[in-house]
């Protein structure tokens, strides 16, 4: 019984893959493709079935890898084209592929058929992460070309994907065109605000609230912008108490609540209050300094010269070199 179990027992990989990669990094090219090729033909006989799958994967996308790096392109376009009806149940390594493809076929300026592989990713694997790339290499080359198609073709795909995992980057994805090539920041801030309420996992939440914030400030909205900013920074509580992440526009969207509070809508008391909270809650940040020096016009313009003198003292101590103590001793006097 021990003689069966252990026959029936398979290696951690196949050799033929394993032959492969080492055949590889020694520049036998010709026989790491043999190679390669053999561990497909020999990959679905692996049990049980996610293995025979890993294995196949692995030896498909190996094969046009290789090709891509010794630089026989149109091999290595043709090799990842092939492989989502090679691997019709995969849908990792079918949508790697199409991406790959895609990337490759931009490259080479065959533009019709890049956008066609990478709208396949998009359409045909919505749940896979890479969707979420492909999307992007199109957003990125389409900006430039043609915008307003671009932006057609992703409303009417939001409609069918609205469900999926590649959703929110969908809406992302037409909130960037209508800011920035269809200069409709009113649609944009509406697509922004749509994230965090629609996709309250998404990974571009916090993203989509500083940027609805921005657009806020454009439209001439200091409330609204104030109102985006507040849910951005309530963030930081929610982190707190349950891990670690930090949205990277915390500490700005501290410092532009108190500028907004100040300069749009006459609030000083909560500008003090906002600029103090910044270096208390963000002791790395970079705009510690530019807190406090906020802090001490807002006090100067609050006509309390004990709370500036404050200040400014607690700039000068935080970072002696500030391009803003010069600036905040204009002020006035200090003893």
């Amino acid at each position: 019984m021990l003689a069966v179990l252990c026959g029936c027992s398979a290696p951690a990989t196949l050799p033929e893959l394993a032959a492969a990669e080492h055949s590889e990094s020694a520049g036998q090219t010709d026989q790491a493709l043999a190679q390669y090729r053999a561990a497909q033909h020999k990959c679905g006989t692996l049990q049980p079935k996610r293995r025979a799958m890993q294995a196949c994967g692995e030896a498909l996308l190996g094969e046009a890898e290789l090709l891509e790096h010794v630089q026989k392109t149109d091999a290595a376009i043709a090799a990842y084209l092939a492989i989502p009806a090679r691997a019709p149940d995969d849908s990792v390594t079918a949508s790697t592929a199409l991406y790959r493809a895609g990337g490759l076929l931009l490259h080479a300026e065959r533009t019709t058929e890049a956008w066609s592989a990478l709208w396949k990713v998009v359409t045909d694997f919505p749940d896979e992460p890479i969707a979420a790339d492909a999307l992007k290499t199109l957003l990125d080359d389409g900006r430039g070309r043609a915008p307003k198609e671009l932006a057609d073709e992703i409303t009417k795909l939001l409609t069918a994907l609205v469900e999926t995992k590649v959703a929110d980057n969908l809406v992302w994805s037409l909130a960037d065109l209508e800011a920035h090539e269809l200069a409709n920041p009113t649609e944009a801030r509406a697509l922004y605000d749509r994230i965090p309420t629609d996709y309250p996992d998404s990974g571009l939440r916090d993203d989509a609230r500083w940027f609805a914030a921005q657009l806020s400030e454009q439209l001439g909205d200091p409330k609204g912008a104030v109102q985006r900013l507040r849910a951005l920074l309530a963030t930081r509580e929610v982190s707190l108490g349950v891990g670690s992440y930090f949205s990277v526009w915390l500490d700005d969207a501290q410092l532009e609540l108190g500028k907004l509070l100040r300069d749009s809508l006459d609030d000083l008391p909560g500008a003090a209050a906002a600029f103090r909270q910044l270096p208390k809650d963000y002791p790395a940040s970079i705009l510690r300094d530019d807190a406090l020096y906020e802090l001490a016009v807002t006090l100067d313009k609050m006509h309390d010269p004990a709370g500036r003198c404050r200040a400014v003292a607690a700039l000068v101590k935080l970072e002696p070199d500030s391009k803003y103590i010069a600036r905040a001793k204009e002020l006035g006097p200090c003893p």
